[in-house]
């Protein structure tokens, strides 16, 4: 079975494509109810619907861009009177209407905009000031929101209870059920009249209605569900400054006129305008299809929503929101493709098709056996030619039975207790911080075997202040006490502050409560904190001198630079970063004097060991530079990379988080290696590295470079002992990831922030974006958001992920063993006896027990301490596995015997003479069979470990669905006897039917004994 699986029912967690995902549905040959078992998978046609118009929509994007690239504005004719501000924008106070403001960016009309007066034009026309933003006043932003819309997209309406009722309905067998139950209740009218004649219909009819509420509910509660989360995908804030504040505000609250502050890794929320900035590149290829980035400037100010920030920082003024930017309607058509299927999903499928076949050929063969009996009987009697009421009942009764084989024996609630699981584990993961963007990679995380991990803010707590300094060639302890301000020169401490707030990607804000609040990654902050603790004043010491141009940091370059024009007119370059890339770019440094000496070899030794020290310590060593430029420089030329003054190294704490050692302790007893990769010093991560855990004494620590230059035959050498990468850029977490992929098998998870860890993201089997200090390019690549960017987070992930795959394997063994049991009970029953013991009423609330109520029993398991003690399944594992195959034929074996014997020797064991022998007979194989399956349910809880018992009373879940169970079982033997075709028992036959199935746990417990 699982060779057939893996060469016809295998995808890909993430990324297979279109041919792959209609090859296997073409292969699901028993499909009940297709509008149930394809519900949670991708609607292939509506994705070819969407990238039809998406490719339409690109064409007609890429024209206007290459139109206004080439300066055809003049085809529009457009002049200041052919423009008319309509009534209703003009009664509002604005002087531009929305499809104006639209037509200029997304057609990058620079006539247009020039009419319009440029950006300050139109931020006039729409009452905003490019400084403060828009006012507070409540009214007037209701009044804007009314004229130019909301931020949001189309979204599909949520589907009502009855629309699930109704899909139930759609499937196959209980349609052709629902028939027999009509057929049969004329007949039964016609011969035996009211009510004794309505009976077996009635019964029918009312087991078909149960199963279709109880599995319509199951479904709706799921769909609630997916709707939750997602709500908290779509979660997205943003920095915004409204009524003269900066603040962080979400998305879908953006007007038009807003100020948006945008920097690397950022999502365009909006279409706008370019106001201020540096260095922008823009990545349209998701709106034009176009891979080389844009240059956004004043020059070319359009910015599009839904494009990516790849460099650089701005400040942008919305234009257009919500579904009349291109990007609006291009996602209110895509998100109708729904996300792909999991690959257990699909192995299920794979699992449902091939019992589901033998299932339709034990049905043929036994409605075929159990008519000949008839027949053979009436030929015998000669009475072949003549049919009764009766006979012509009992033949739709095997009719029926035969069905009713098929809804047993197609498993349709295999490939949905996926869905279940994950839809509970995901709620379950989403209150324990983590937010799982596609389902395939809560089994995935399951599977894993390698966490390649960042250190800062994911193994530390991102909360960084400097606590050690090297100024003036001088080694200091920074604290609240410092003395440090009166002990450098005017000079350099002048230098030192100008150094801290020009060249920074953060900024000191002043809060509407008058506090002094800082913006910007922690490292800045840090920085920032520092300066104001020297006296520094954020405000002044920006307006002294302009900012002539900017490079932001990035994780390839390891730095950042900004020239200034000073006040005298001089200009000066800026730089920080990496400790031993900027030294390696200076020639000159401060002494302890202040004065520049030239940095000889004995200067460079003492520096580079004060960032070994720092770095010993586990400090974040950054160093600060700079360098007077001669009066030609261009704001279009690059930042010089050499000739630099060193001012100072700064060592910046960020300790490590509390419990992160305990998860590195449980990964390694899960047996999951856990990788640092780090941008940082080797010292630094390895200092980290020991606290936490990861570094063993055989471990091996090498840097970006070392790796990236190895050839393969080293690589294989050294991977598998590799623990921690220092200096690495992301393209060295690329090539990781790839190598354990790839060479190793590894099932590997990434954690990624930045930008550029988007192709890391993408690689690996499972992309884990930090919540906190990701970027939203990264969190889009990424198939799970770490809300509280903290590794212990992580190992949670993968424990619900371990849980999601025993579960489903729990599930699995539970019904296959029902539908084993049921298949040849009725089908030996019709060979022996020329009956089926089990009725079709009976048959349907059985497959109740084992789908919808099975599922909900054993698919929503809470995840438990002993998972992480096991080794993980791994990418070759097979899904049914030699132990679960055990369970299922020992404990299949078992029941087949016992109802086997309560059919052959039952009347003789009860002494069951009469005329109602056969049926109480027939009730007791029924009840038995019952019993057996609820006692199999509780074994199914463990599938190796013989305490089944072990937190069962954690789970209400479970709880509720064997109690819920046992009551209808009695209610249907002991009430419903007329309906279901039972008849009430005595005390000593459900002692009988109980104890029979009890014993089928110590029976579990002695096959899980035997080694497989």
């Amino acid at each position: 079975m699982e060779s057939f699986l893996i060469e016809n029912f295998e995808v890909k967690p993430k990324g297979s494509s279109e041919e792959v995902l209609e090859r296997w549905r073409k292969l699901c040959g028993v499909v009940k109810n297709p509008k149930r078992r394809f519900r949670f998978t991708a609607n292939i046609s509506k994705r070819y619907e969407a990238a039809a118009m998406r490719r339409t929509n690109q064409e007609k994007l890429r024209v206007a861009v290459l139109v206004s690239k080439a300066a055809f504005q003049f085809i529009q004719g457009v002049t200041l009177s052919d423009y008319t501000v309509p009534e209703e924008v003009k009664a509002a106070g604005y002087e531009i209407c929305p499809e104006e403001l639209s037509s200029i960016v997304e057609g990058h009309d620079i006539k247009k905009l020039k009419v319009h007066g440029g950006v300050n034009g139109i931020a006039e026309k729409l009452k905003t000031s490019t400084e403060d933003g828009l006012p507070a006043d409540q009214n007037a932003l209701s009044r804007r929101q009314e004229i130019f819309g909301i931020n949001k997209f189309a979204e599909s309406q949520l589907r009502s209870f009855w629309v699930f009722v109704w899909e139930a309905l759609q499937d196959m067998t209980l349609m052709i059920l629902g028939v027999c139950a009509l057929v049969s209740l004329i007949v039964g009218l016609a011969t035996e009249g009211w009510p004794a004649g309505a009976h077996d219909g009635l019964g029918i009819v009312a087991s078909i209605l149960l199963v279709v509420f109880v599995t319509a509910t199951s479904d709706y509660r799921q769909s609630l569900q997916f709707r939750d989360l997602d709500k908290e995908k779509k979660k997205i804030s943003i920095q915004v400054t409204r009524n003269g504040y900066r603040q962080k505000m979400s998305i879908y609250d953006l007007l038009p006129g807003d100020i948006v502050h945008l920097s690397i890794g950022d999502q365009v929320p909006a279409d706008g305008l370019f106001v201020t900035g540096f260095s922008v590149l823009i990545d349209e290829s998701s709106l034009t299809g176009e891979s080389e980035p844009v240059m956004v400037s004043a020059e070319n100010p359009f910015l599009l929503s839904g494009t990516k920030v790849q460099d650089g920082s701005c400040k942008m003024m919305v234009t257009t929101v919500g579904m009349r930017t291109q990007w609006g309607k291009l996602m209110a058509t895509l998100s109708e493709g729904g996300d792909d299927e999991t690959p257990l999903q699909v192995k299920l499928n794979g699992v449902a098709t091939i019992i589901g076949k033998i299932g339709l050929f034990f049905a043929v063969v036994t409605f075929a056996v159990l008519v000949n009996g008839l027949l053979t009987r009436k030929w015998r009697e000669g009475t072949h030619w003549h049919w009764a009421g009766d006979e012509a009942m009992q033949l739709l009764e095997y009719f029926a039975i035969a069905v009713t084989i098929v809804v047993v024996a197609v498993p349709e609630g295999l490939p949905l207790a996926v869905t279940l699981s994950l839809a509970f584990a995901m709620k379950k993961m989403m209150n324990d911080k983590a937010l799982v963007r596609h389902l395939a990679a809560c089994e995935t995380m399951g599977s894993s075997t390698t966490i390649c991990s960042d250190k800062t803010g994911t193994l530390t707590t991102n909360h960084m202040t400097v606590v050690k300094s090297c100024i003036c060639m001088n080694i200091k302890e920074i604290s609240i006490e410092s003395s440090l301000r009166s002990e450098l020169p005017e000079s350099t401490l002048k230098l030192l502050l100008q150094s801290i707030f020009s060249n920074t990607g953060g900024e000191v804000v002043t809060t509407k409560q008058g506090k002094h609040e800082m913006l910007g990654t922690p490292t800045e902050v840090a920085l920032l904190e520092f300066g104001l603790s020297l006296g520094g004043n954020f405000q002044a010491e920006r307006q002294a001198s302009k900012l002539i141009k900017a490079e932001p940091f990035n994780s390839t370059k390891k730095r950042m630079g900004v020239v200034l024009e000073l006040p005298d007119g001089g200009l000066r370059a800026h730089t920080k970063g990496a400790s031993e890339i900027v030294l390696a770019a200076c020639n000159k440094v401060i002494n302890s004097n202040g004065e520049v000496v030239p940095l000889d070899k004995g200067l460079v030794t003492q520096l580079e060991d004060t960032i070994n020290q720092f770095a010993g310590e586990a400090l974040r060593t950054l160093c600060l530079a700079y360098m007077e430029l001669e009066s030609g420089f261009s704001p279009k030329d690059p930042i010089p990379t050499e000739g630099y003054t060193c001012i100072g190294i700064v060592g910046i704490k960020d300790p490590v988080r509390p419990g992160v050692k305990e998860s590195v302790a449980t990964c390694r007893s899960a047996g999951i290696t856990v990788r640092m990769v780090t941008g940082d010093n080797i010292n630094t991560a390895k200092a980290i590295a020991k606290e936490c855990g990861i570094l063993t004494d055989d471990g091996i620590a090498i840097e970006g470079p070392v790796f990236r230059g190895m050839k393969q035959e080293q690589l294989d050498k050294i991977i598998p002992k590799l623990q921690v990468m220092a200096r690495s850029s992301p393209l060295d977490k690329h090539m990781l990831v790839k190598q354990l992929r790839t060479t190793f098998n590894e099932v590997v998870a990434v954690t990624g922030d930045g930008t550029n860890d988007a192709p890391a993201l993408h690689e690996a089997d499972i992309g884990l974006a930090m919540g906190i200090a990701g970027t939203e390019v990264a969190k889009e690549s990424a198939d799970v958001i770490i809300l509280d960017d903290n590794f212990s987070t992580i190992v949670t992930v993968a424990r619900w992920g371990r849980s999601v795959y025993i579960n489903i394997q729990k599930f699995v063994q539970f019904q296959l063993t029902v539908n084993i049991v049921a298949l040849l009970v009725n089908f030996f029953s019709a060979c022996w006896t020329g009956s089926a013991p089990l009725t079709a009423v009976q048959l349907l609330w059985v497959n109740m027990i084992m789908d919808t109520l099975g599922a909900l029993a054993l698919a929503t398991e809470p995840p438990n301490d002993r998972l992480m003690k096991r080794a993980p399944v791994g990418r070759s594992g097979s899904f049914i596995s030699n132990v679960m195959w055990r369970n299922i034929l020992g404990q299949s074996f078992y029941q087949f015997m016992v109802m086997w014997l309560l059919q052959a020797k039952g009347k003789e064991m009860f002494g069951l003479d009469g005329t109602d022998g056969g049926l109480t007979l027939n009730t007791l194989i029924f009840n038995t069979f019952v019993f057996c399956q609820i006692f199999n349910e509780i074994s199914s809880r463990e599938m190796e470990q013989i305490n089944v018992f072990k937190g069962i009373f954690d789970n209400y879940v479970f709880i509720s669905v064997i109690g819920s169970t046992l009551i209808f079982q009695i209610i249907i033997v002991e009430c419903l006897g007329t309906f279901a075709s039972t008849t009430p028992l005595n005390c000593r036959e459900w002692c009988a039917s109980i104890l029979i199935g009890l014993l089928g746990m110590p029976i579990a417990a002695i096959l899980k004994m035997i080694p497989v």
